[in-house]
């Protein structure tokens, strides 16, 4: 495996509205939305305007898609070496392919997939690139990412199988009590996410994704009235931090993470 096998490097938005989303998450965030230019598509890019850098994107949410039972949702993409050879290790480790591999012209081979518990994820190889590839964003910038949250039915067999095909490693640990264990995974030796059971709340297993925020109290107030709903939260983590896990006006699950 590569550096970059099992790294998240994107974070995608379907939503019936992307005008009215591109308002909310710059309201809320700070993103910029700006239109990716791709022909014949209609693709916005999220940029972070600290850095000019896009760190996610957005399309709309097709009524093929609503007709498949498919909701408002971020998905996380992350990058492989190859993407046909990780679409079928997911099928032989019990997953499942929901859109078989495919090329985006000038961008790279992409397949969604899912986990054995049905926690949907994209797979993606870039497209080769002049020069090397952009930095991260420093840890904790406001509006780039900060974590990642897998609910699933059983976490201990769901970190198992992303070893197997991402290369992750477990970090460490916590008791959550009745929830069972939340693991820490990284992916290289940094610690990028964590992994836990569900609550009942949550109707099937999934991925979240966390947002950076210079402060919480202030992000709270700005998803309220920007139109969105706070479920959880504010909730002190450990790093000094503390998050909220919210949906947006279109109804798509997002979190933030900030200082307080």
């Amino acid at each position: 495996m590569s550096d970059m096998h099992g790294k998240f490097v994107w974070y995608e938005l379907l939503t019936p509205d992307t005008a009215a989303a591109a308002k909310f998450y710059h309201d809320v965030i700070g993103w910029n939305a700006k239109d990716s230019g791709m022909v014949d598509f209609s693709y916005t890019i999220f940029e972070v305007p600290s850095h000019n850098r896009g760190i996610g994107g957005m399309m709309a949410l097709t009524g093929e898609m609503k007709a498949q039972g498919i909701p408002p949702n971020w998905s996380g993409y992350v990058a492989v070496d190859d993407v046909d050879a990780t679409a079928a290790k997911f099928v032989e480790l019990g997953g499942k392919i929901w859109r078989p591999a495919a090329d985006i012209p000038g961008v790279g081979r992409f397949a969604v997939v899912a986990d054995p518990q049905g926690a949907v994820i994209v797979i993606f190889k870039p497209a080769p690139m002049d020069g090397a590839p952009p930095e991260d964003l420093p840890m904790g910038t406001p509006g780039a990412n900060g974590w990642h949250e897998l609910y699933a039915d059983d976490a201990e067999q769901a970190l198992a199988f992303y070893s197997k095909v991402f290369g992750w490693t477990k970090d460490s640990e916590m008791d959550m009590g009745p929830l069972g264990k939340y693991l820490l995974f990284a992916h290289n030796g940094t610690m990028i996410g964590g992994m836990m059971n569900r609550e009942p709340s949550i109707p099937v297993p999934c991925w979240g994704y966390y947002f950076c925020v210079d402060a919480i109290d202030a992000a709270v107030e700005r998803v309220k009235s920007a139109g969105g709903q706070v479920l959880n939260g504010p909730m002190e983590v450990p790093g000094d931090a503390w998050v909220i896990q919210c949906t947006d006006p279109q109804g798509a699950y997002f979190a933030l993470v900030g200082g307080r």
